[in-house]
């Protein structure tokens, strides 16, 4: 099993798993080792799927704005979360490679793995939801035409997608290419960089 198989699968569980509750609320039961990569991509999705749902329920024009001011302030913690989840899965590409000398003419490229791989996890998201859209029976036909044509785009982006980050870790394997990691340094979350919070 390749590595995208891997975190294709766990995508889908952790989707699947949430949408027993659909309420964002849900407590994760992440079913995998705390040390492992498996708990670490579920936990992604997990993180994911909730800030999905978040997302949808502030865009409702009847929000009462005291709740949407709570609500943003869990969707800022929700990305910082994100955030540091994408940085410690690529700990783990920098510790599994770790020992690969690089070849000479290696190449950088134009995003870390895990980053890559965040990509990947929005995506399974897209398709969940995009395949929810085709089964409406509420929905036109027009609509759920629509939706189907999308949903053909979107598997065959997770297809590309997938192999295009089996091909980069072969690559980093292999030493054809080498990992540099720039941690995302968020200016806003940070009281002594943020101007709002450092002036007060």
């Amino acid at each position: 099993m390749t590595f995208t198989e891997q975190a294709n699968r766990i995508f889908v569980q952790a989707i699947n798993d949430y949408h027993l509750t659909d309420n964002v609320d849900t407590p994760i039961q992440n079913p995998y080792g705390r040390d492992s990569i498996e708990y670490s991509l579920y936990l992604k999705c997990w993180i994911d799927t909730v800030q999905w749902h978040y997302e949808d329920i502030i865009r409702d024009p009847r929000i009462d704005p005291t709740e949407a001011l709570a609500l943003k302030r869990r969707i800022d913690r929700s990305n910082q979360d994100r955030t540091d989840l994408v940085e410690n899965i690529d700990s783990y590409f920098r510790q599994t490679y770790s020992d690969v000398k690089p070849l000479p003419d290696a190449r950088l490229n134009t995003e870390s793995p895990a980053w890559a791989v965040d990509r990947l996890s929005i995506l399974a998201l897209k398709i969940y939801h995009m395949q929810e859209q085709v089964a409406r029976e509420d929905a036109s036909d027009e609509h759920r035409a629509k939706c189907q044509a999308k949903l053909n785009v979107l598997l065959e982006q997770q297809v590309d997608l997938s192999t295009a980050i089996d091909q980069l870790l072969e690559d980093i394997e292999a030493g054809r290419k080498y990992m540099k990691v720039y941690r995302q340094m968020k200016m806003y979350n940070d009281p002594s960089t943020n101007p709002i919070l450092y002036k007060k």
